[in-house]
């Protein structure tokens, strides 16, 4: 006899709530496997979990995995970060879309795979969630205005790099006049004749109680927000004109502090390119 599938519930479910492109939400996750599991790791991950464990679940409609080699780790700055400490950890990238709208769905779902795949021991254990959380989106910033690809593509289109802000204010109150001078001022500025082709904003939202036990809760939730940088050229190439200055105007705009700029280059599915270069 066939497995239960309850496949009329599909039926129903596709007929209701939003269903738009927008990224509302994304996932977005950065790991260290642990020292001699490297391989193991990735082969788990792009064989496995990036497919059951993400794109097969409802509503996570685009995903791509990003790889810090130690060359890329060691452009890393503040040396002290909230964030990842050491700075340099967290070797594994991966970014999510999540429809507009479906965060709650997409939850419900999400908790009760990762207990499955827990329970069926397709999980690997030899990894540490350095930086990990769901976020809302905020908003996304062109370089080029209308022309080129727009957010919902970012994660399918063939960006050479990617940059990972992480930006702290003291309040809620302050983060709220931080969005609105990064949106107004800031990025605008910093796209101007860079290899960034766009920037999206999102931030953190708690994550449900009954997480995963090996997942920490998220940090910053009123005050944190999270740049992601799609560039067109690999970040070595750009990394000294446009990222290598520490980001001080922040700071000097009183209305924050950068906690990490950490670049990625894109991972090539079903390879274990790069892994040799993490340590």
């Amino acid at each position: 006899m066939s497995e239960d599938t309850r496949s009329e519930t599909y039926a129903e479910l596709a007929a209701v709530g939003p269903y738009g492109v927008r990224p509302g939400h994304a996932l977005i996750t950065m790991v260290e496997p642990h020292p001699g599991h490297e391989y193991a790791y990735n082969r788990w991950y792009e064989d496995d979990h990036y497919y059951a464990g993400a794109m097969a679940m409802p509503w996570m409609y685009a995903g791509r995995r990003w790889v810090a080699t130690r060359e890329l780790q060691l452009l890393r700055y503040p040396e002290k970060s909230a964030v990842a400490q050491p700075v340099t950890a967290g070797c594994y990238l991966s970014t999510y879309w999540i429809t507009d709208g479906r965060y709650d769905d997409h939850m419900k779902w999400t908790v009760a795979i990762n207990k499955r795949l827990g329970r069926d021991a397709r999980v690997h254990h030899e990894r540490t969630h350095v930086f990990t959380s769901f976020q809302d989106h905020e908003t996304t910033v062109y370089r080029d205005g209308a022309a080129g690809p727009r957010d919902f593509h970012a994660l399918d289109h063939p960006y050479a790099g990617l940059v990972l802000e992480v930006i702290d204010s003291e309040s809620a109150a302050q983060r709220t006049e931080l969005l609105a001078w990064l949106r107004d001022r800031r990025l605008r500025r910093r796209l101007a004749g860079s290899p960034a082709a766009l920037v999206t904003v999102f931030r953190p939202t708690p994550l449900p109680g009954d997480r995963m036990t090996y997942v920490k809760q998220v940090e910053g939730v009123d005050t944190r927000l999270t740049l992601l940088w799609f560039l067109e050229s690999d970040p070595r190439a750009c990394w000294a004109e446009h990222f290598a200055a520490p980001a001080a105007d922040v700071s000097d705009a009183g209305l924050g502090r950068v906690e990490l700029v950490a670049p990625f280059i894109p991972t090539i599915p079903g390879t274990d390119t790069y892994v040799d270069r993490l340590r």
